[in-house]
């Protein structure tokens, strides 16, 4: 089964070199499998179009919805950082719509980011990154 994992993530690689954004989520994804997150969705948009969550997952009892950034380089800072105000409104909408389609309480619910560099290899998962309003 991983090298079934191994396989269709090499063949991905090669169809999606230049894109770096989905080559970070499947990285993301892989990396919070590997640590005990059970990933529900990706790319989560609800019907009004306002917002994207890029995951979606369970750890624990907490629901987390998972931004992920990817850069190239870590040239001009961590990849985390640019998660401003304004995209953090978008998460919480989006987010508010899956849980309440989802039956979660709100209570239950988190904010994660994961930066990936693609070059040097780097990811760093920051957990409970921000508190909606």
């Amino acid at each position: 089964l991983f090298r079934s994992y191994r396989l269709a993530d090499a063949l991905r690689r090669r169809s999606l070199a230049n894109d770096h954004g989905r080559m970070g989520e499947d990285m993301a994804h892989r990396y919070l499998r590997g640590r005990g997150c059970t990933v529900v969705a990706r790319n989560y948009r609800p019907r009004s179009g306002n917002g994207e969550i890029d995951l979606v997952a369970w750890h624990g009892e907490k629901l987390v919805f998972v931004e992920v950034k990817t850069r190239a380089t870590a040239e001009f800072g961590e990849p985390g950082r640019a998660v401003d105000a304004e995209k953090r409104l978008h998460l919480v909408r989006a987010a508010r719509d899956y849980a309440r389609r989802a039956d979660v309480a709100w209570e239950n619910a988190r904010f994660d980011i994961v930066s990936v560099v693609l070059s040097p290899h780097h990811i760093e998962w920051t957990r409970d990154a921000f508190r909606p309003h």
